[in-house]
């Protein structure tokens, strides 16, 4: 039987291949109708957070929610030089689920805890104040539904991070050193 989340990503890399164009490669960032930079391997979404995150953990893949908004130069930024080196979109396509949300956007999003909020609410909710923000959540969604916003996460990019502390961050919630050390201080670490 097929499920919601196996349906939407099949029909949402039709439509995103149909977004691009033939002209388009195949890895490049697409300009979607609501301004934003999308990668293709951006995972499409019935917007239920625990769903979302449930099925990364299915996948081995850790589930990220990546806040954007329109116009935005360093959200463009983190497209067109960040995910454009193999090194950082192969890891972190391999690795992660990465949810795109439009910090003042109007789309309902099923929270954690169940509650359905727009996207705008949502980012409120979480305290999300800059973009690009990048949220990385555990690698199961138990009992994140009875911790407040703020505790559910286990790393942020609170804005842009330049090409090899942006891929460090999630090199470091990929080996989970969150639990044991700061980032900095696994940057520290690594130097």
């Amino acid at each position: 039987m097929t499920t919601r989340r196996e349906l939407i990503i099949g029909t949402g890399a039709a439509a995103l291949a149909a977004l691009a164009g033939s002209d388009a490669r195949a890895d490049e960032p697409i300009l979607t109708d609501d301004g934003l930079y999308k990668q293709p391997w951006f995972l499409e979404s019935f917007l239920d957070l625990a769903e979302d995150l449930e099925g990364a953990r299915k996948e081995g893949k850790r589930f990220v929610v990546a806040w954007e908004l329109r116009g935005c130069p360093y959200c463009k930024e983190t497209h067109l030089v960040n995910f454009a080196q193999p090194r950082i979109s192969d890891f972190v396509r391999s690795n992660f689920e990465v949810l795109q949300l439009n910090i003042v956007g109007s789309r309902k999003v099923t929270d954690f805890d169940g509650i359905e909020l727009s996207e705008k609410a949502l980012a409120a909710k979480y305290g999300v104040r800059y973009t690009p923000t990048f949220q990385f959540f555990p690698p199961s969604a138990a009992g994140l539904k009875d911790k407040p916003a703020a505790k559910r996460e286990v790393a942020r990019i609170p804005g842009y991070l330049r090409p090899d502390d942006f891929l460090a961050m999630f090199q470091y919630v990929r080996e989970k050193a969150y639990e044991t050390k700061s980032f900095l201080d696994y940057i520290k670490m690594r130097s």
